[in-house]
């Protein structure tokens, strides 16, 4: 399977290493986080390194560490404004059994 953007995540992601000025793509995995078990971690990707899979959504490169695939293979990445103020991504993960109630961690 993969791991893809929406079009709005695709365009923030563009929009966002166009006024950084270097990166790949974006990083996406998880980490033991939280009283659920585990959380997404983003960021910029600079490199891909060994054991990275790659993913091609909206011609944005979306690299995820293998120890992390298992957890988000399949997910969509959303890009969500709720309000002037509030904007942010959004995971549709179809592997999450559980999530906290602040929604800051997950189980699958």
């Amino acid at each position: 399977m993969a791991v893809i953007l929406t079009d709005a995540a695709a365009g923030h992601v563009n929009s966002m290493l166009d006024k950084r000025g270097q990166g790949i793509g974006l990083r996406i995995g998880t980490k033991k986080s939280g009283c659920t078990g585990y959380a997404y971690v983003v960021d910029y990707a600079d490199e891909v390194a060994d054991g990275d899979q790659v993913f091609e959504s909206h011609g944005v490169k979306v690299v995820v560490d293998a120890e992390s695939l298992s957890r988000i293979d399949g997910m969509e990445v959303d890009f969500v404004k709720s309000s002037l103020l509030n904007e942010g991504f959004e995971f549709r993960n179809p592997n999450v059994k559980d999530a906290c109630g602040c929604g800051e961690s997950f189980s699958v």
